[in-house]
């Protein structure tokens, strides 16, 4: 049986990049289809359901922060945002907001679609284990969501694929590297910082001490290890 062919919707007012970055996705075999409003985003997002939004940030009619905040209730896909700008508030912001991954303008495309892939591998791909218990941590993979003595955990897209990959190697450190190939298909630059702000935020929300923690720990110059007793 054939594969699914998986749908993208570009949200890019740069009708050139969009039509360069369409044909591109085309060639490797997606079905494509753009949008250059911010105004008409929203709605397009809802109404079409596709596998995977590429968001630019600046937009006409409505920005992309405010586009991914109004469609995270009723779309469940990956959210791949583009900004032209590196500034880190600007990417926190939109992984706060429900984003799954962001980029930097100008990207490569080869980059740009092993993102992509990235992001459709984590969606579709089953996991081996399906729920994890930590105490009174409860995480769910079918679900997407996890529980703090029964009650439920306000995480992005992104802070649960974080915690999903930490806990299920839990007792292994995972490098920096590990994380960013696992989560976003590329090696890690030495300088991105989204991983450590992120992690900063999940640990008050799963109940770890941000000053000495003891689920989730830095391990200086390895990366992470997330420790628990046995499920």
């Amino acid at each position: 049986m054939d594969q699914p062919i998986n749908r993208i919707l570009i949200v890019e007012d740069d009708q050139r990049l969009a039509e360069l970055t369409a044909e591109y996705l085309q060639a490797n075999g997606f079905e494509v289809a753009v949008e250059g409003d911010g105004g008409r985003a929203v709605r397009r997002i809802i109404d079409s359901q596709p596998d995977l939004v590429i968001l630019d940030l600046m937009l006409p009619g409505e920005d992309g922060l405010s586009i991914c905040r109004r469609v995270r209730g009723q779309y469940a896909g990956p959210i791949l945002m583009l900004t032209a700008r590196s500034d880190e508030l600007d990417q926190i912001q939109g992984l706060d907001l429900g984003a799954d991954d962001y980029v930097c303008k100008p990207v490569r495309p080869r980059v740009l679609l092993a993102r992509i892939n990235a992001l459709l591998r984590r969606s579709d791909a089953p996991e081996r284990r399906q729920d994890l218990t930590f105490g009174p941590l409860h995480i769910d993979s079918r679900q997407r969501e996890a529980r703090l003595h029964g009650q439920l955990v306000d995480l992005t897209g992104a802070e649960f694929d974080l915690l999903w990959l930490l806990a299920s190697n839990a007792g292994r450190v995972l490098s920096r590297e590990e994380i960013f190939t696992s989560l976003r298909g590329v090696g890690y630059d030495g300088q991105d910082r989204s991983i450590d702000v992120r992690i900063s935020k999940i640990r008050p929300k799963i109940g770890d001490d941000p000053i000495t923690p003891r689920l989730i720990k830095t391990l200086r110059s390895k990366g992470y290890l997330f420790v628990g007793e046995a499920p």
